[in-house]
């Protein structure tokens, strides 16, 4: 996507083939800064503090965290404990540390495997949006734009490019689709900020709302339907996202409106159960403080989930890069990953 004009990716290798340079998400929209991240260090902190983040751009970042740890002499064992330890509910990254640990410690055949992983990121958020336009396309409605609401940033900026939820509505947009997104701000990291800064800079209609907007906005018939992203999806397709993506399920459901979620193949765990996943905990600064004043008093203490899982029951179908599946039918669209995970069980 568009950067200050230029195509560019939220990461990439930088000239000295050594580093990479990834786009400054913690400064994003006020500011647009990129990050060199030169040794292991870097990649833990721009993960573990949100400089970094959506969960298939951790598992690309991680993969080239992995590289520039093994070019600056530390052991692989000790770079994937490190980088594990950042992030604990979004699966890409213990997938991408898995990829990299079968490449094995070579310098040279790490930083290739992190780019295959980047190149393959592309090509499933790229497929996701071709899919996901069908959706987009089955939801209009003569005179009027599809109205789509999502929550949370699952655009390019999550990703490597093109992004998993925001995929579909970039390639109806450019296909010259009526469209129109509403745009859950998602307190307390304002992640829908990120979702509109892409969106303008893309020219794609759109409309900030507070997250508790979303149900009023579905039962007075304004959505005609949701997509959201993932950080990690059961094999039974239960679907762990941002905090906040349960309730609008359930308003969804309450008014008959259509909701999916966008899901690349890495963000599946075939291993775990929903009441298993862990879901993080961040701190509480993040909700007492609001640019640096703080709203919430000491005496009231504060409690940060980051995440929350949606029922399948709730969810009518997972857009994946082979195509969209029930709830009930993802272990069935991928066959050689289900099998893979019961051979290393």
């Amino acid at each position: 996507m568009k950067v200050e004009g230029r195509w560019r990716r939220a990461i990439e290798l930088a000239d000295d083939g050594r580093s990479v340079m990834v786009l400054d998400q913690a400064r994003l929209p006020d500011q647009v800064r990129w990050l060199r991240l030169a040794e292991l260090g870097d990649v833990v902190r721009a993960i573990r503090d949100m400089h970094v983040r959506g969960a298939p751009l951790i598992g690309a970042a991680a993969a080239y965290g992995v590289a520039i740890a093994l070019r600056t002499g530390v052991a692989l064992d000790d770079a994937c404990a490190q980088l594990a330890a950042t992030r604990p509910t979004a699966v890409n990254l213990r997938w991408a540390l898995d990829e990299m640990r079968a490449v094995g410690a070579d310098p040279d055949a790490a930083f290739a495997a992190a780019a295959r992983i980047c190149d393959h990121d592309v090509a499933r958020c790229e497929a996701i949006g071709r899919h996901g336009l069908a959706l987009i396309r089955a939801a209009a409605r003569p005179g009027r734009p599809v109205n789509v609401l999502t929550h949370c940033n699952a655009g390019w900026l999550a990703t490597v490019d093109w992004g998993t939820a925001l995929a579909p509505i970039y390639k109806a947009h450019e296909a010259g689709d009526p469209l129109h997104v509403w745009v859950d701000e998602t307190r307390p990291r304002n992640q829908g900020l990120l979702t509109a800064w892409e969106l303008a800079a893309h020219g794609v209609p759109h409309t900030v709302i507070v997250d508790n907007a979303g149900g009023h906005l579905l039962q007075h018939g304004e959505v005609d339907l949701c997509i959201v992203g993932t950080d990690r999806t059961t094999r039974d397709g239960d679907v762990c996202n941002k905090i906040g993506t349960y309730l609008k399920a359930l308003a969804a459901h309450d008014n008959q409106v259509p909701f999916y979620a966008a899901v690349p193949s890495p963000s599946i765990d075939w291993t775990t159960a929903a009441h298993d996943i862990p879901i993080e905990e961040r701190s509480g600064d993040e909700v007492r403080f609001l640019a640096g004043v703080e709203i919430v008093p000491r005496r009231s203490p504060v409690a940060n989930p980051a995440f929350d899982v949606t029922p399948r029951r709730l969810i009518t179908g997972l857009i994946t890069e082979r195509g969209v599946a029930s709830p009930a039918g993802l272990a069935a669209m991928f066959p050689d990953l289900t099998e893979r995970a019961e051979r290393a069980r």
